[in-house]
């Protein structure tokens, strides 16, 4: 007890400082000499003061990453990974390293022996099949998801093919520094698609020329920043390039394609629209070194002249198919040198439009320089006659397809003429927004009838009446399909010479717009064609009702898209429909008819396990909760309400 009594704590607690370096011990609170008691060892306090790292003691050493690598460095270490799941996981760990993976090319790729020995016998390999394809539109194009791409589909069979496309309520921000990544790494790209693209210049697409020579399609619409020298430098280093598709690209000319013809031997197809900066000489260089193998030929929206079209007389020995749109300083010598050029014996399709040229003289002469066209469109010529385009159904025999739009000098003698000439092989005809043809009462003299004739188009024609109906469907016995669309004009009288005399059996019947036919006609359709009909589009007859639905769902078993919106049917047409032999119908449309109720449902349910699609739009007697009745029961029918 004496030695508790006299403990002093020395043996146990020294005073004084126990740290030799002072530095340490200012770290804590002092102890001061406290005889006779024993202190237990105190907490040491929280510092709220700065430290002073200036010591050799807190001299922190900073640390040594691979991120502190210059980009010169980690490219030397990322182009020696192989292609493949290696390459993908080091592109995941960041944009830098994405990037910089994107721009190792196929060339620069340094494998050691070792790695190549154990992929010997692996799959993967650097892609340059071509098989992929992908499209990038609007804030999804980003040179970010181009290098993604460009490093991933290396070792799923390559790029074939790439569309990007911009629109203008987002602007796409793809730049030259993507594409750059595509050209690195997709060697196998074969074709590529920029649409409405300002920020790409020629950097980019000459980077795609040097990384994908195998290039064998290029579609430039809207792209401004694009001249003739990146066009040039595609043709030096794409001898491939087969297609080529250039619009509203104000600064790529005459230079460019002339290059294009000189150095792409392949090139089968080219497309020019709205490029102010292409002339005479562009064109002209274009066609003449390409005569042998240029099949396709589209020029729209050019300041050309005549010299151009007869530059094709000449040259186009391979033209097949030929489109001149819109070209304002062509004249009527151009068409006339470009048939007498005779070198276009193998067009089979000539489309022409807004060209005032194209005159009665011009088109004869064309019907004379291309003898074996089958397929003829003229729009908006308002110097062409009856005269002229008889004259060209003489000229050119082989027709089988003619479509006239807003010809307003071509008559119904025109009309009738062209049938008279063209009976032995015309097979489609198409009228559309001609108001020069006007119902007349003519007597025409017998004839042999048009028996090669089987569709008829005619639409929007205010003056097409019941008289040219009924001749028509004398001239015309092996009609098939039948679109009269938006001609007021027509009625039952109109209508049932026609379907009497059709003996082939109507397979589509289009009387859009049509208000003045009533259940009668689509009776004797359904009756005397229901075996054969297959599409029947009564849209806007708003004479039609439940008795059409029950001829149709009596007679028309082979049936499969039948559109009656804007007719007045109701609830118990739709039930004669539903109760019908209407066993092959996949699309039905009854939009904004007033008289469709809920009762209908029932009905529809019924339809609507043989139906892809139903539209039930703005029948306002249906109601919403009817509608997702109908959607629960009708998983697989496609409805639109």
């Amino acid at each position: 007890m004496s030695k508790v009594v006299g403990f002093t704590g020395d043996d146990f607690y020294h005073v004084g400082s126990r740290y030799p370096n002072p530095k340490e011990a200012n770290l804590f609170l002092p102890l001061g000499h406290q005889a006779g008691f024993y202190y237990p060892l105190p907490k040491r306090s929280r510092v709220s003061v700065p430290f002073d790292f200036s010591g050799e003691w807190f001299v922190q050493k900073p640390k040594t990453t691979i991120e502190s690598l210059p980009d010169e460095c980690l490219f030397e270490i990322l182009r020696r990974l192989p292609v493949g799941q290696d390459r993908s996981q080091c592109a995941s760990v960041s944009k830098r390293w994405l990037m910089l993976l994107s721009n190792v090319s196929k060339n620069e790729i340094c494998i050691n022996e070792s790695v190549k020995n154990e992929k010997e016998g692996d799959d993967e390999g650097y892609g340059d099949e071509g098989y992929l394809s992908r499209t990038l539109e609007g804030k999804k194009a980003t040179d970010v998801r181009l290098a993604s791409i460009a490093v991933n589909t290396a070792c799923r069979g390559g790029l074939g093919k790439l569309s990007i496309r911009g629109n203008h309520k987002s602007e796409c921000r793809v730049t030259d520094l993507g594409l750059k990544a595509i050209g690195c790494g997709c060697p196998s790209l074969k074709s590529l698609s920029l649409w409405n693209v300002a920020s790409i210049g020629d950097a980019g697409l000459i980077d795609i020329a040097a990384g994908c020579q195998q290039l064998e399609r290029l579609d430039l619409i809207n792209c401004p920043a694009i001249s003739d020298k990146a066009l040039v430098a595609v043709a030096m280093k794409c001898p491939n390039l087969a297609e080529l598709s250039i619009e509203s690209c104000p600064n790529i000319g005459n230079e460019g394609l002339q290059a294009i013809g000189k150095l792409c031997p392949s090139l089968r197809s080219i497309s020019i629209n709205g490029c102010s900066g292409v002339g005479d000489q562009g064109i002209g260089g274009l066609l003449s070194a390409t005569s042998s193998v240029l099949t396709m030929v589209h020029l729209e929206s050019l300041m050309i002249s005549d010299v151009s079209l007869a530059v094709i007389g000449h040259y186009g020995i391979s033209v097949t198919d030929l489109v001149l749109n819109c070209l304002p300083n062509v004249t009527e010598r151009g068409f006339w040198t470009m048939s007498n050029g005779r070198a276009l014996q193998k067009l089979k399709s000539l489309t022409i439009g807004s060209c005032r040229g194209v005159t009665d003289v011009g088109l004869e002469a064309i019907g004379k320089g291309c003898p074996n066209v089958r397929y003829f469109q003229l729009r908006k010529c308002p110097f062409l006659s009856d005269n002229g385009l008889v004259s060209f159904a003489k000229a050119a025999p082989s027709i089988e397809n003619l479509q006239l739009e807003e010809c307003h000098r071509v008559t119904q003698f025109g009309f009738f003429g062209l049938l008279f000439t063209c009976g032995a092989k015309l097979k489609v005809l198409t009228l559309a927004s001609c108001y020069g043809i006007k119902d007349m009462n003519l007597k025409l003299p017998e004839v042999f009838p048009c028996v090669s004739l089987c569709s008829l188009s005619i639409s929007n024609c205010p003056g097409f009446g019941n008289a040219t109906l009924a001749v028509l469907g004398k001239l015309c016995p092996q009609l098939q399909n039948v679109e009269l669309n938006g001609l007021e004009e027509i009625t039952d009288a109109g209508l049932l010479p026609l379907l009497e005399s059709s003996k082939g059996g109507l397979v589509k019947v289009n009387l859009r717009g049509c208000k003045n036919v009533t259940d009668m006609v689509v009776s004797s359709i359904a009756n005397l064609h229901g075996s054969t009909l297959d599409v029947l589009n009564l849209d806007g007859c708003n004479k039609i009702g439940d008795a059409s639905l029950k001829a149709i769902a009596s007679n028309c078993q082979v049936l499969s898209d039948l559109d009656v919106s804007r007719c007045a049917i109701t609830d118990a047409g739709i039930a004669a429909l539903a109760r019908g032999n209407l066993h092959n119908v996949k699309i039905l449309s009854l939009a904004c008819c007033a008289s469709v109720s809920n009762k209908s449902v029932p009905a529809l349910k019924k339809l609507g396990r043989i139906l892809a699609g139903l539209n039930i739009h703005a029948c306002n007697r249906i109601s919403s909760s009817a509608v997702l009745k109908l959607m629960e029961h009708l998983p697989t029918c496609d409805i639109l309400s």
